[in-house]
């Protein structure tokens, strides 16, 4: 077969765009003998006058986002932009004939992911929605594990992705931090995270209630004007899913001694499993039919050393042995992409999954609106 030369169109250079670049170029050292090669031919900023500084020092070439959708050469749109442009962004990429790919959370509202998800359903193009911590090792294994029945039927889980970034009162807010520009707060940038991760290792969502914080109500604005925050900086949420297991998931930017720590942990009839983002190479198993005597027999939690491995044809470099990073995820998750335009097939999260997303979180802001539990679609 011949390789398919893939060509990129990326919108946004922020740290999401630099991650993505960095995924791009560095796909050859991952996985060996890609049936397709991918460069990124051009990155448009919303600041074009700046665009030049920020794109230069990575090889890459500024342009326009109506030069990428008019070039028939380019073949995938890359969204970096924030939330409130992703929706726009999309129509215009798929109206212009590309596949998608999109950061995550892919809309605002559950009827704008409903509408992105249909539109790119009728598309036939390839869409994928960044939930990059799908691709770690440990989480790749936590899913096998779980889909072997190893864990038995699932009873509860706790997880959570917490960070101290609106902890210090002094620092002015960020765009994640503005409703107007995330669409909501901490709840779309880390919950839309653990969220998915919960609902991809564990079922379907059929009900929850949902609690917002804000930490500091008056911030330094990004204009270093006096600013009124107007999104949640942690949310906590109770969750019910479908096949009858109840737990909490939390995000929160006012977690003092936190970097970046999303975490689960999952308890069945037969197993259960731990992970925590600090520590990617291990996931941790226990597992309840090991024999309990003499004196507690083999039982214990297992540290599995999941570190570089990964489904062929990854995993080769720098080595299987060789612990990971935040930033593997985002390789995995821009070969499963590449590989499915190149090659076809159904790998997610697709825009489907990211409207499920967003449904998720618009009835978490409802019950934290209301104070009452709200059932999903589907749910009871």
């Amino acid at each position: 077969m011949t390789k398919q030369n893939l060509r990129i169109g990326m919108l946004g250079f922020g740290a999401m765009g630099k991650a993505h670049a960095y995924a791009v170029a560095n796909l050859p050292y991952f996985y060996s003998e890609l049936p397709f090669t991918a460069a990124i031919a051009g990155v448009a900023t919303s600041s074009p006058e700046r665009a030049a500084a920020k794109v230069a020092p990575y090889g890459l070439a500024p342009t326009t986002e109506a030069a990428l959708l008019a070039d028939p050469t380019i073949d995938i749109i890359d969204i970096c932009t924030p939330n409130i442009c992703h929706a726009d962004a999309i129509k215009r990429a798929l109206a212009a004939g590309k596949h998608v790919l999109c950061e995550k959370p892919l809309g605002i509202s559950a009827a704008e992911g409903a509408e992105l998800a249909a539109l790119a359903e009728a598309s036939g193009k390839v869409c994928r929605v960044v939930f990059n911590n799908r691709f770690i090792p440990a989480v790749m294994r936590a899913k096998q594990l779980i889909d072997e029945g190893r864990l038995g039927r699932i009873l509860s889980f706790h997880a959570a992705y917490l960070h101290n970034s609106c902890c210090d009162h002094a620092k002015p807010a960020g765009w994640k931090q503005n409703a107007d520009i995330c669409g909501g707060g901490v709840l779309f940038d880390l919950g839309s995270h653990v969220i998915d991760m919960v609902r991809h290792l564990c079922g379907e969502f059929t009900a929850v209630t949902g609690m917002a914080q804000i930490g500091f109500a008056d911030r330094t604005g990004m204009d270093g004007q006096p600013w009124q925050t107007n999104a949640d900086e942690a949310f906590y949420l109770m969750a019910e899913l479908a096949c009858g297991a109840r737990g909490t998931i939390v995000a929160s930017k006012l977690s003092i001694g936190a970097s970046d720590d999303l975490t689960f942990d999952i308890r069945g009839t037969l197993g259960a499993l731990r992970f925590s983002l600090m520590e990617p190479s291990w996931l941790e198993f226990y597992d309840a039919t090991a024999p309990g005597d003499p004196i507690g027999g083999v039982r214990g939690f297992t540290r599995i050393e999941c570190v570089g491995r990964t489904p062929a044809p990854g995993g080769m470099f720098p080595s299987p042995k060789a612990s990971v990073g935040w930033l593997r995820g985002h390789v995995g998750s821009m070969y499963a992409f590449l590989d499915a335009v190149a090659c076809g097939g159904t790998a997610s999260p697709t825009f489907a999954d990211g409207a499920v997303i967003n449904a998720i979180m618009e009835a978490a802001y409802a019950s934290a609106q209301s104070g009452q539990r709200v059932v999903l679609e589907g749910g009871r």
